[in-house]
């Protein structure tokens, strides 16, 4: 099942959408809400590479419940950063109200 022909390519795939997302970054090659966007796609693409090259996660019968494990994750994952950008963005309009107003 595992390979290093299979780790290498997730580690490669990984390591170079890191490095085109680095690169836009660094010469802001987007306008900010694009650049946020094509971080975003890199960063999803990035992360489906590694759950299928390096921690051998798909659809075969034999790895269900790594799968069903997967699939209940990724809601608790999204709700954890979702409440944590609430609470830092509430924090910081509570606590910086002469900033607050300028935006």
């Amino acid at each position: 099942m595992s390979s290093v022909r299979g780790y290498l390519s997730g580690f490669l795939i990984s390591g170079l959408l890191m490095l085109a997302a680095t690169y836009m970054a660094a010469t802001h090659a987007f306008p900010p809400f694009g650049l946020l966007m094509v971080i975003t796609v890199c960063a999803a693409i990035a992360t489906i590479a590694q759950t299928y090259f390096l921690l051998h996660i798909d659809t075969a019968e034999h790895n269900i419940w790594n799968t069903v494990s997967l699939v209940l994750f990724i809601p608790l994952f999204v709700l954890t950063i979702g409440l944590t950008w609430w609470m830092f963005s509430q924090l910081y309009l509570h606590t910086m109200p002469a900033m607050a107003g300028m935006h």
